[in-house]
Parts: C-alpha cells; structure tokens; sequence
C-alpha cells in the first residue's frame, strides 16, 4: 500500500507506505519530508520455550466485559491515535467480524478488577505469508503499570496463539514506544516490516 500528495507544483508533500522501502526513504528524504509515524510490524517463531507460571487469565465475555475492556483500553492508550477514545460501537464492530474469537481474548483480573488483557487473531496463511498469530491489542491499565504484567500478558497471548498449532506470532508497535519495543525484542520478536508516514516539516509547505 502506497499513498502520496503532491502540491499543485508536482512537488511531494507527504508520503505513506506500507511495507514502507528504502526506495521509498530515499524519496522522501530527496523531498524533504521528515517521518512523522513508523509503527513495525515484529515476528516471533512459535512455541516460545516454557517461562515460569503461566499468568491466570480467562476468555473475554461479550456483553459482560465490553464496560470493563473500554475502561482499560481507553485509559492505557489515552495518548494512541488510532487506540484511544473507543466506543461501544466500536468494540462491537470488531465482535462482528469474522475473526472475532472470544476464546483469544484474554483477561486478567486483579481483586475482581480487569488488570489487563491480550487480544488475539489468527490470519489465514496466503501466497506470501504462513498462518499468523497476532497479537491484535495489549494494554495493560495504569495502575498496573511496572508490575511486569505486560509480559506476562504478552506470553499468555503467545502461547494461546502456539496451541491453536500458530507457528509464528506477530504484532504491531509504535517505534517511539520504546517500553514496549524493548519488551518485545528481549522477549525474541524480530523486526519484519514498517508502516511509515512522512510529510514537509512545519512552516515548510510553502
């Protein structure tokens, strides 16, 4: 996937690609243009090697934990811009579609309270890639925060994704969020691809 704008002179001003290439830095940087998002997409063989104690979590209930899942969700992503501010609406969107699988939705509970959870999604395999086993969304709320419950959230959701017989787990994560890049590159994810934004700086679109 390939987007571009060109102002009225034919010069380009912002540029998006997904996988993004070198052809495409070497563009934008002839242009000027500064990378304004990239968020890399990161691959894991599967099964990891056992870790410890498996963290206690249980499937997603649709209809009893969408006030819960919202309330997290919101407040751990309230700085993301494609993340944050859900809505019903929006939660019920993705329940409709057809890879929706409550059983790959994981939740952990703290005291009763929804601490944190891991939502899962199997891509059929195509001509290019093997099945994929994703990691679709993570978060962990706040006040958790520090507690290590990331990766154990993380490794909860990989290994649900290795015993649906998923040989390689995937996710996406925003480069500038570098606590949870660093988790998941100590935790053996590599990097595959990145889906790159570049546009003119400030005051240069003259």
């Amino acid at each position: 996937m390939r987007n571009e704008l060109r102002d009225g002179s034919g010069r380009l001003v912002r540029l998006e690609s997904e996988p993004a290439t070198e052809a495409d830095v070497t563009e934008a940087n002839a242009a000027g243009l500064e990378l304004t998002r990239r968020i890399e997409q990161l691959r894991i063989p599967l099964p990891l090697p056992a870790s410890g104690t498996p963290l206690i979590t249980r499937p997603f209930l649709p209809g009893q934990d969408d006030e819960a899942f919202l309330r997290v969700n919101n407040r751990a992503f309230a700085w993301h811009p494609d993340q944050s501010g859900w809505t019903q609406d929006q939660l019920a969107d993705r329940m409709n579609e057809p890879w929706f699988d409550p059983q790959g939705f994981l939740l952990h509970e703290v005291n009763g309270e929804l601490a944190g959870f891991c939502w899962t999604k199997v891509h059929p395999a195509t001509a290019t890639d093997p099945q994929l086993g994703e990691i679709y969304v993570i978060a962990v709320d706040p006040d958790f925060h520090g507690s290590g419950l990331g990766r154990a959230l993380t490794l909860a959701g990989l290994a649900h994704l290795a015993a649906q017989s998923v040989t390689v787990g995937m996710l996406h994560v925003e480069q500038d969020n570098t606590a949870a890049v660093s988790l998941y590159r100590n935790l053996g994810f590599s990097h595959h691809d990145a889906h790159c934004w570049w546009a003119l700086p400030h005051g240069d679109a003259s």
